[in-house]
């Protein structure tokens, strides 16, 4: 079957862009409904620097599919997990994870995507454990959440899934040490993506098919987060991404070249490129 391509940014809360996407006088309650009608994902990216609430979850959702029925977000797992654990112990920090509310958005949850820092150098071991720990499922995600810990009050705390399904993960390094044979081998044992980050050069740049779907970051090609893309740059995107979905393939495109506001625009450039709404 031919893959869905889905194409977005990465976050919406930008004040700059406010009387340039965002129409001059949009209340600012309004302005995920806005971007969602004119794009067709985020990646949510609160949840990197904080544990959410449930009930944020739910309404965004509820946002989102308002004006855009069908709507996918993808979600950032959190920074606690990946920059200060750096992946070990993490049984009971995913359980609050998942225990937040990410399950509220239901059949609007797209991926999950894991961003290590560059100093984060490539184990084996430390990734595999890691990435055999994650739960696969919703229900799974959901039996995973009844372990949190007092981090994620129990009044708070969202511990039931809407229905079952398959839960996808991208991982976005940022250490040419992950850029190994070996480490794509440990990312395809688990079926998880490597993120193809575009980062006008400061982080490797990598085209590995290792998961179930495609993942991609666009941070800037000449300017890292400040640059736009040309118009022959996204004709090349384009070709990439319509070629990832022949294959099968579900792709997930993110621009957070958001600096000086350029992301959203050439998201929507991309899909206009890709003939429309959802690819």
């Amino acid at each position: 079957m031919e893959g869905r391509v889905r194409v977005g940014i990465s976050g919406w809360r930008y004040p700059a862009w406010r009387g340039d996407f965002y129409p001059k006088g949009l209340p600012q309650r309004r302005e995920l409904e806005h971007a969602a009608s004119s794009l067709t994902s985020i990646e949510i990216n609160g949840s990197f620097y904080s544990l959410q609430r449930p009930t944020s979850y739910a309404a965004w959702r509820a946002e989102a599919t308002a004006a855009s029925p069908g709507f996918v977000f993808s979600v950032k797992g959190p920074r606690y997990i990946s920059h200060l654990k750096r992946l070990r112990d993490a049984e009971v920090p995913l359980a609050n994870f998942f225990a937040s509310g990410v399950l509220a958005l239901g059949s609007s949850l797209g991926p999950i995507l894991w961003q290590l820092p560059e100093t984060f150098r490539f184990d084996a071991g430390v990734l595999d454990g890691f990435l055999a720990g994650l739960p696969r499922t919703t229900t799974e995600a959901a039996e995973l959440s009844r372990r949190h810990d007092d981090k994620v009050p129990d009044d708070r705390a969202l511990t039931t899934t809407e229905a079952e399904q398959p839960l996808r993960y991208a991982l976005e390094f940022r250490s040419p040490t992950f850029a190994t044979t070996e480490a794509y081998g440990v990312l395809r044992r688990h079926a998880v993506a490597a993120v193809y980050a575009d980062t006008a050069g400061r982080w490797p740049k990598v085209d590995e098919d290792t998961g179930t779907i495609r993942y991609v970051r666009l941070h800037g090609d000449r300017e890292l987060y400040a640059s736009g893309y040309t118009d022959r740059a996204l004709d090349e995107w384009a070709v990439r991404c319509r070629g990832w979905a022949d294959d099968g393939q579900d792709v997930y495109v993110y621009f957070d070249n958001d600096m000086k506001g350029y992301a959203p625009h050439d998201a929507m450039r991309l899909i206009e490129r890709l003939g429309g709404r959802g690819g």
